[in-house]
């Protein structure tokens, strides 16, 4: 048995020799591989660390609106339904369903024998009031001198001057009348009273109408421009009043003006800006909502009544604010901070007035100066590092979107590692054949 192990150890001693020999070899050749990249690289002069990037935005005050966004419901501005306002049977429909008319275009025909007839009898009326004017007011005048020779009675001749009063009041009686049938034989061709987009037809052909009532026959909206109504809460009305008698706000538009973008239902914003055209006075006791109006116009005919949108309403504008990236601020119960990096890079933290959102950025009110530079990535880089450890401040560019080009950075970093990893693949190549062959 000693004869055997020694055998073995004798037998095995010079392939473990001959492996950590390649092994030495290999760590030598990485370290002479290494050793030049020391005092020209970045590392040199001791081995110091480079500080870490993180990105930053310059603060700039300038004057930003400030936006709310409210649910709101579009509404035609004018709205008119068109009525049958001749009783009669309805002959025909002279306009296609949905399409634009004008004001005065002919829409429905009434059948108009019965208001012919009518407004014959009125003439006729006239003509026999007209001759009985011209008869009494003849009597009158051959009264009139026989009166001054006392040849007939005053009494006679006073009820001949009234006879011809009473003519004449028949004859204006008689034209009023002719006037009323002709209005209402007018009445039998119904026309749109507005300019705009009719519906549907509510009645049809051989339908009897404006019996006893005057009936619906079609409904006409002018679309363009548009009413869209929305409500805002009370207290945000009297909180941006103070705000603005305060000075803190100044107003969007001249006085009372402001500008109003709507939102569709997809998300989309349209594309033509609308005003604001008043605010109402009365609270609503139920919902403690007070209802505001704008008008957008509409002149393609895009925007429908009743349609559910978004109105986004620029109502005031926050002087000397400053916009920053919404992740560069921090929200908690103890208030609202951001991270701002001085000119020796160290970081420290502030504490912000935040008044509203606008485009993904918030607009800051109070707690930052003009030039400070405002951290908003690399929060991850400093949870590695020691506190109080400096930065170096670059400027902050927004996310690039999917599938945009690599950045340069990341781009030559790939090509230095494989660089980098080359001597020590070459050098352990050797080491590894020369055990293989041992």
């Amino acid at each position: 048995m000693p004869l055997l192990h020694v055998s073995r150890q004798s037998s095995f001693s010079p392939r473990l020799a001959i492996v950590a020999a390649s092994v030495v070899l290999a760590l030598a050749a990485c370290s002479k591989g290494d050793a030049p990249a020391g005092p020209g690289g970045a590392g040199g002069g001791g081995g110091a660390r480079p500080a870490p990037e993180v990105g930053v935005v310059v603060a700039t005050p300038t004057d930003v609106g400030l936006v709310t966004e409210l649910p709101g419901r579009l509404e035609a501005s004018r709205v008119a339904q068109v009525r049958a306002r001749a009783s009669g049977i309805l002959l025909k429909r002279e306009f296609r369903e949905g399409s634009d008319v004008k004001a005065g275009q002919l829409l429905f025909r009434i059948d108009p024998a019965p208001l012919v007839a009518a407004a014959q009898n009125a003439q006729a009326t006239l003509a026999r009031a007209e001759a009985n004017a011209v008869q009494a007011k003849a009597l009158a005048d051959r009264y009139k001198p026989l009166v001054e020779a006392n040849a007939v009675s005053k009494q006679e001749y006073a009820t001949a001057v009234a006879s011809q009063k009473t003519a004449e009041a028949d004859v204006a009686a008689g034209r009023a009348a002719v006037q009323t049938a002709k209005i209402n034989l007018g009445y039998a061709n119904v026309t749109s009273p507005i300019s705009g987009r009719i519906g549907r037809a509510l009645v049809t052909e051989g339908a009897l109408v404006g019996q006893g009532d005057a009936t619906e026959l079609a409904v006409v909206q002018q679309i363009s421009p548009m009413y869209v109504n929305f409500t805002q809460s009370a207290s945000d009305v009297l909180k941006l009043r103070r705000a603005l008698a305060a000075g803190q706000y100044k107003r969007a538009n001249g006085e009372e003006a402001a500008s109003v973008t709507v939102v569709l239902e997809d998300g989309t914003e349209y594309a033509l800006p609308g005003k604001l055209l008043f605010s109402d006075l009365t609270v609503d006791s139920t919902t403690g909502q007070v209802t505001l109006r704008a008008e957008v116009p509409n002149p393609k005919g895009e925007l429908l009544p009743g349609l559910y949108v978004r109105v986004r309403l620029e109502q005031a504008q926050a002087s000397n604010a400053i916009t920053v990236p919404q992740q560069a601020v921090t929200r908690t119960q103890q208030g609202d901070t951001v991270s701002v990096v001085g000119a020796d890079g160290k970081i420290s933290q502030r504490t912000v007035k935040i008044s509203a959102a606008k485009d993904n950025q918030w607009v800051v009110l109070d707690g930052l100066k003009a030039g400070e530079q405002v951290m908003v990535d690399g929060f991850q880089k400093l949870q590695m590092m020691p506190p109080g450890t400096p930065v170096k401040a670059v400027p902050w560019k927004k996310p690039m979107p999917n599938g945009a080009a690599q950045p340069a950075g990341q781009a030559a970093a790939q090509p230095a590692a494989q660089a980098a990893s080359a001597p020590a693949a070459a050098a352990s190549g050797p080491a590894s054949a020369t055990a293989e062959k041992k």
